[in-house]
C-alpha cells in the first residue's frame, strides 16, 4: 500500500504530507494551450465591446456599431472565424428567445439571441457536455435604462473576452466530449438568457458534466479597503443541491455530504487543475452558491439539477459595477476598460481552459460508486463500475481526506473496481474517479452506502 501511495503522489500533483514538496505534472497538449491565450486579444476583445456603447437588453438591436444587437452579432463572427480551422468540428448558432412583459423587469415582451459556439466530440460513445458560459448584455445605473453609456468593460466583458479567447484556440484540437461555449443575454434582468439555455438542455436531456459560469474575472482591486491582488480567484459553489429530491436529501443526510455536492467535487476540481496549469494564481473556494444575496448565470442550471459554478474575480470594485461613468470626487467610476487587469483576465482564462480540456480529455465517472456498510470495521471498503459510456479508463483513484479537511489529501491508484483501504469511514470522506493512461481525471463521484 506504502509503495503504490508513494507513486501516485509523484505521479500527479503533490507529496506535501511527506516531503514538503509539490511535483507537477501537466499535459503538454494543454499547456501549450494555455500558454496561447494572449493578454492583448483580451485588451481588443474588451475594448471593442465597450465601443457598443451600450449592451443593455433594451438598447437598440438594429444599429449596426451601437447596441446589444451590433454586440451579439459581432461575437457571433468573431467565434465563426475559428469554424475553418476547426475541421468541420465548431459550429456557432443564435439561440433566440422571448422575455419580458407585464410586471417583469423587462416590459414589454422583446426578443433576445444568445450566441452559442459548439466543438463537437470525436467520440461517438461519449456524450459528455462541458458548458463555459459568460454574459453579453450591460447596464448603467438604471436597470431601465437602455441608452446610456454602460460600458461593461469588467461585468460582463471579461468573462466573454475569457471566451472569445478559448474558443479560438480549443477549436483547433479534438475532444472525445463536447464543449459548448455559451454567451448569453438577459442576465442583468433576471438572468434570463441562462434559463433558456438551462431550460433546452434539460428538455433535451444533455448529459451536461460541468458548467463553469465567468460572470467578472477581471478587476484586481477592490473598493474601499483598496485591496489589490490578482493572484487568487474565487470559485463559488452549492452545497445543499437548488434541485434535491427526497431521496437525495435523505442520503446527504446519511452520509454528511452536505460539503461533497456535484458543484463542490466540481470546484476541487477546478482548483487542483488550474493551479497545476496557471502559475501565480490560487483558487479559493468559496462555500455558497454565489456572493452574498446575489446570483449568476450558473443558477438556472443548478436549479435543474445540473453540476455548475461561478468562476469570480476575488475582490470586487463597487465604483465600477453597474455606475455612471465619470469622476467624482476624486474617484472613477464606471466598468471602463481602464478598471481591467488584462493578466488577471489571461491568468483566469487559463484555469477555464484547463479545466475544461482536462475533463473533455478524461474518461467518464465512474458509476454506482459505493462505500460498504455492513460490519462495523476500522478499514473501509468501496466498489464501483466503470463509466456507461465513452472510452475505458485505465484506472481509478480513490480520493482521501479527513472530514475538516476542504481539498483531497491522498489519492491511491487502483486498477481494478474495489478497494479496501485501513481508514476509517468515522474518520475520513472518500472520493472515486476515473483516470485515463495520459494522466486525465474525471469529476470525483462521492459514495453511497451499499451492503
Amino acid at each position: 500500500m506504502r509503495k503504490t501511495i508513494y507513486i501516485i503522489f509523484i505521479a500527479l500533483v503533490s507529496s506535501t504530507l511527506l516531503t514538503g514538496q509539490e511535483i507537477i505534472k501537466r499535459d503538454p497538449l494543454i499547456a501549450d494551450m494555455v500558454s496561447q491565450i494572449s493578454r492583448e486579444n483580451i485588451k481588443s476583445d474588451i475594448e471593442k465591446l465597450v465601443s457598443f456603447h451600450t449592451r443593455h437588453n433594451l438598447s437598440v438591436q438594429d444599429d449596426p456599431s451601437v447596441g446589444i444587437g451590433a454586440a451579439w452579432k459581432w461575437v457571433k463572427e468573431e467565434m465563426e472565424k475559428s469554424v475553418p480551422g476547426s475541421e468541420g468540428r465548431l459550429s456557432v448558432e443564435y439561440v433566440d428567445y422571448s422575455v419580458g412583459g407585464k410586471g417583469q423587469q423587462i416590459n414589454p415582451e422583446i426578443n433576445l439571441k444568445n450566441v452559442v459556439a459548439t466543438l463537437k466530440r470525436t467520440d461517438t460513445t461519449d456524450d459528455r457536455i462541458l458548458v463555459i458560459s459568460a454574459h453579453l448584455d450591460s447596464r448603467a445605473k438604471d436597470n431601465s435604462d437602455g441608452k446610456s453609456f454602460a460600458p461593461g468593460a469588467n461585468d460582463d466583458g471579461s468573462g466573454v473576452a475569457a471566451i472569445l479567447e478559448l474558443v479560438r484556440i480549443m477549436s483547433q484540437h479534438k475532444f472525445p466530449a463536447t464543449i459548448k461555449f455559451m454567451v448569453v443575454s438577459g442576465e442583468e434582468h433576471g438572468l434570463y438568457g441562462a434559463s433558456h439555455m438551462a431550460e433546452i438542455a434539460s428538455k433535451e436531456k444533455w448529459n451536461i458534466a460541468a458548467v463553469l459560469n465567468n460572470d467578472m474575472i477581471g478587476n484586481s482591486g477592490s473598493s474601499g479597503t483598496l485591496l489589490k491582488d490578482n493572484m487568487r480567484v474565487r470559485v463559488f459553489s452549492e452545497g445543499v443541491p437548488a434541485y434535491e429530491t427526497d431521496r437525495m436529501a435523505g442520503l446527504r443526510r446519511y452520509t454528511a455530504g452536505e460539503n461533497d455536492s456535484r458543484a463542490r467535487q466540481l470546484a476541487r476540481y477546478i482548483k487542483e487543475t488550474g493551479e497545476r496549469y496557471v502559475d501565480q494564481l490560487n483558487v479559493t473556494l468559496v462555500y455558497r452558491n454565489d456572493r452574498f444575496g446575489r446570483g449568476g448565470d450558473h443558477t438556472p442550471f443548478c436549479r435543474k439539477g445540473f453540476t455548475a459554478v461561478r468562476i469570480c474575480e476575488f475582490n470586487e470594485n463597487y465604483h465600477r459595477t453597474h455606475t455612471t461613468p465619470g469622476e467624482r470626487d476624486g474617484i472613477m467610476y464606471g466598468d471602463l476598460p481602464g478598471g481591467v487587469d488584462y493578466e488577471y483576465v489571461r491568468k483566469n482564462a487559463g484555469i477555464n481552459l484547463a479545466t475544461l480540456a482536462n475533463l473533455a480529455l478524461s474518461p467518464g465517472q465512474p458509476e454506482n460508486v459505493g462505500i460498504v456498510i455492513s460490519g462495523l470495521s476500522n478499514s473501509s471498503a468501496l466498489k464501483w463500475e466503470e463509466p456507461a459510456t465513452g472510452r475505458k479508463p485505465a484506472g481509478y483513484y480513490l480520493l482521501i481526506r479527513e472530514t475538516y479537511m476542504p481539498m483531497w489529501e491522498k489519492k491511491i491508484f487502483v486498477k481494478g473496481t474495489e478497494i479496501t483501504v485501513p481508514y476509517s469511514k468515522d474518520n475520513y470522506f472518500f472520493a472515486v474517479q476515473s483516470v485515463d493512461a495520459g494522466g486525465h481525471e474525471s469529476l470525483a463521484v462521492f459514495p453511497a452506502p451499499v451492503r
